[in-house]
């Protein structure tokens, strides 16, 4: 495919399968997306991954001699490690030489590395993982935020979390006038704790979102909400559940087709549609999560993600910049005030 002109640095030695699995997804990306690929990382191991006869033409290999480990303390290790490939590929949109980085390293690391080197949006005191979720209504998802940047938060990042939200609703996903909702533990105002009341006024006096209400458990798949804003905490409880309940209703659909001649005429008539089923609940379909509220596009994801998942996050990435999601944030439409 001809080039787009989008440029994506993508950390090539983070997560548990790189760089083989992440250079593999960004490929995919380049040939089937049209993006221009950076692959930041160590250079004698990214070309040992790269297929032979790789057109190199959109792909570029960036030096960094140093990676972040799962197990190190973000914060430190940022500050510490200068040239780790999350630190170079951060530097590289600060720089404009990309429009977009892609890790599925230390989401941590990745947050404060987008902190230090791309800063906080105007108005914006806490960034937050937000991630897309399906639901019952076909090609109608929900964005979830926070997921797990911020264990814990006060009314006004909630609020600001809302309004950057309802942005990308309305500009990637394509919802008009998105309905945000406030996690809770029921649809009364008069339900949840000191963090949801508070929270609940905000949002109902806030002129730039259409509020919705207070969205209980069952509600977050409903299609009823278009965003639904929670604490990290809660947040990413609900995200690692939801993803097992989509593991387990893939294998329940494997084990119980039939067996023999007959389990594979099933099969093969049920294919397609077991591959769209697949496609609304399978968490590696999304790709990663977006952190919203940085000055810059960041997706972050899984550590365990493999080039499907990568070439989806890549995907993300793109439709954030096709559709100038960090324009419309800094656009006087929507406005944002700190504490």
């Amino acid at each position: 495919m001809v080039s787009t002109g989008v440029r994506i640095a993508i950390d090539a030695m983070g997560g548990d399968h790189a760089p083989k699995e992440i250079v593999a997804g960004a490929l995919r990306a380049q040939e089937e997306l049209g993006v221009d690929v950076l692959l930041v990382g160590e250079p004698q191991k990214i070309q040992a991954t790269l297929p032979p006869n790789t057109n190199l033409e959109h792909v570029e290999i960036v030096t960094a001699n140093d990676a972040i480990a799962m197990d190190d303390e973000p914060l430190t290790a940022v500050r510490r490690k200068r040239e780790a490939s999350i630190n170079v590929a951060m530097k590289l949109v600060k720089q404009g030489k990309a429009d977009a980085v892609v890790s599925a390293g230390h989401s941590g690391a990745a947050m404060a590395s987008a902190l230090l080197r791309l800063g906080r949006l105007p108005g914006v005191d806490r960034p937050a993982i937000g991630a897309v979720f399906p639901t019952l209504i076909p090609n109608k998802p929900v964005l979830i935020l926070d997921v797990g940047a911020n264990v814990d938060s006060r009314p006004k990042f909630l609020e600001q979390f809302a309004v950057v939200g309802s942005v990308y609703s309305e500009y990637v996903l394509g919802i008009t006038d998105p309905k945000i909702g406030l996690l809770s533990i029921g649809e009364e105002e008069c339900k949840g704790d000191d963090l949801t009341l508070r929270t609940h006024q905000l949002l109902k006096e806030n002129s730039q979102i259409l509020f919705a209400g207070n969205a209980e458990g069952r509600d977050v798949l409903s299609g009823n909400f278009d965003v639904i804003v929670c604490d990290g905490f809660v947040g990413n409880v609900l995200l690692k559940f939801a993803e097992a309940v989509g593991d387990i209703l893939i294998q329940i659909m494997r084990e119980e087709l039939p067996q023999g001649l007959r389990g594979q005429v099933g099969s093969a008539i049920l294919k397609p549609n077991l591959r769209r089923i697949k496609q609304r609940i399978d968490h590696a379909e999304h790709g990663g999560a977006l952190l919203l509220g940085v000055d810059g596009i960041c997706v972050i994801g899984h550590g365990s993600s493999q080039a499907p998942s990568i070439f989806n996050a890549i995907r993300l990435a793109k439709e954030a910049v096709d559709n100038q999601v960090m324009e419309r944030l800094h656009s006087q439409k929507y406005s944002l005030v700190s504490e």
